[in-house]
């Protein structure tokens, strides 16, 4: 089991745990009443419907309203996740979203969506546990939203005149931030003060609703966590025009013995099996297809729709049409590299005419193993460098942006481990330091580590600025500066971006293409 998978695992324990009997105050939200519960200082609703089951006849289709229960909802668990390989508590019925708040603090408090990764074909809201940010002075909430074949599919059959199709997941998230707007305040929370906040293909979300003209005005603020699908740089993992979304939707259902594209097909379509639709679309299988900068068959990523999505985030960005709201974005020292080299030549051909002064940067010595050249490689080329391209292009449009490196290893971890993998920061931003090494391997400087990096989320949450306390100032960059935070093993410091000359490189390779 990857590190990744423990962290999950343990961030998922630590979301069930610490339930009381108490019982917080019964709330009125659209559809009914719902009684939630108390975790130790926080008070929590989960499992919450935000939109009609997505089944039937609205598999594939914009998520209508809430279906009014007449019962008081007992809001003390999770929803199942949305249907994905791997994974027992899932349903088809997942749009469902919990919310999170500091018993006895009396309102409006800032509120931050999070919006968990997974490659867009795996994850749910019940892994990651809110209860630390919230109990900081926030309303915490966690969505779950289609994935997959379920949730980014374009097939021509299912086209409905005037409706945005395609990007049913993203979909999903906007009618989430959507209840949220109407029904937060009921929880203490104040709908004009929303960052959204994610990771991985999460924090590729977030980019999408900041380029996507149907969410402006959902939000305040945003941060994205080694944003991915879509990322920094579309020549990376690059978007699908909607034309090339429906392609490979009709050949992936001719594999599956449906040849039409007619209304008959969508029936057939809608009357296949949530396994058949997700089978050989799981984490791995979605990885190594990008590695290949290809798709697992019908699973065309993030869609160029002409409505929810109309540009990619570079030229968005390039135009200024995106939210200019106040951004944090940031990479990990050892993100997720998405690429395939047999040999060391291999590798640095990929940086074209920059190959010699990348063999030189990476390789000094000729000493390296070709599999750690592939971590430092692929990770600034995949994560680490359209982090920074995204704050440069911020920046130049004139919005508030932080940039960040996370670089922290758990004290017990640090012999095995020289950097931070990919998504092993959520502990971090989350304050759960011990998701990664439990409780008993948890040591002060991972506790303090833990406080700071959730203590400048939750400031920049508040106000649209990182910045308060005692912690380092963290400077808002400026178009070319080299500074950024850095989460390092000796503490927070502000510092020249320590791989600054194989950034750089990449981006000359990268303004190039």
């Amino acid at each position: 089991m990857s590190k990744f998978k423990v962290a999950l695992a343990v961030l998922a324990l630590m979301a069930h745990a610490g339930t009381s009997h108490a019982e917080p105050a019964r709330m009125e939200v659209e559809g009914g009443s719902i009684q939630g519960i108390t975790q130790g200082d926080v008070e929590a609703w989960l499992g919450i419907p935000y939109a009609a089951p997505p089944v039937d006849e609205l598999r594939w289709a914009v998520p209508q309203p809430v279906k009014p229960w007449r019962r008081t909802l007992k809001a003390d668990t999770y929803g199942p996740s949305c249907f994905q390989p791997d994974v027992e508590f899932v349903s088809e019925d997942c749009l469902t979203l919990n919310v999170f708040r500091p018993a006895g603090v009396a309102g409006p408090l800032p509120v931050m969506v999070w919006i968990h990764g997974g490659a867009m074909v795996r994850g749910g809201a019940n892994i990651y546990p809110l209860q630390a940010i919230a109990a900081q002075g926030v309303v915490g909430v966690s969505i779950n939203y289609r994935l997959g074949r379920l949730g980014f599919f374009a097939h021509p059959a299912l086209a409905k005149e005037g409706e945005v199709r395609g990007n049913y997941g993203y979909l999903d998230q906007l009618a989430a931030l959507q209840w949220v707007r109407k029904n937060i305040a009921v929880f203490g929370g104040d709908p004009n003060n929303v960052t959204i906040f994610g990771e991985s293909a999460g924090g590729g979300s977030v980019l999408a609703h900041l380029i996507s003209p149907m969410s402006q005005g959902l939000y305040q603020r945003a941060i994205m966590q080694s944003p991915g699908t879509p990322g920094g740089r579309g020549s990376e993992i690059p978007m699908a025009a909607l034309a090339d979304a429906e392609k490979e939707a009709v050949d992936y259902a001719k594999l599956l013995g449906i040849d039409a594209t007619d209304k008959a097909a969508a029936l057939q379509l809608r009357d296949l099996a949530p396994e058949t639709l997700i089978a050989g679309a799981g984490g791995p299988e979605v990885l190594a297809a990008l590695a290949r900068k290809a798709h697992v068959p019908g699973m065309a990523m993030a869609i160029i729709d002409g409505t929810f999505i109309v540009e990619t985030p570079e030229t968005a960005f390039a135009a200024g049409h995106q939210s200019k709201v106040p951004i944090i974005v940031g990479a990990n020292s050892r993100d997720l590299g998405l690429g395939v080299a047999d040999t060391k030549e291999a590798l640095f051909a990929q940086l074209g005419p920059e190959a010699q002064a990348a063999e030189t940067a990476y390789d000094p010595n000729g000493s390296e193993s070709l599999d750690e050249l592939k971590v430092q490689v692929f990770a600034d080329m995949t994560m680490i460098e359209p982090a920074a391209n995204l704050a440069e292009l911020a920046a130049a449009s004139g919005q508030p942006t932080w940039l960040y490196r996370f670089s922290y290893v758990p004290e017990a971890q640090r012999p095995k481990m020289p950097g931070t993998l990919h998504g092993l920061e959520i502990p971090y931003t989350l304050n759960v330091p011990s998701a990664i090494v439990g409780a008993a391997n948890t040591t002060d400087d991972d506790i303090a580590m833990g406080a700071a990096a959730s203590a400048y989320w939750v400031n920049f949450a508040r106000t649209g600025n990182p910045n308060g306390g005692e912690m380092p100032e963290w400077p808002q960059h400026a178009p070319g500066a080299t500074k950024l935070l850095n989460f390092t093993n000796e503490g927070v410091k502000v510092m020249d971006d320590p791989r600054a000359a194989t950034v750089g490189l990449w981006k000359k390779v990268q303004d190039a293409r």
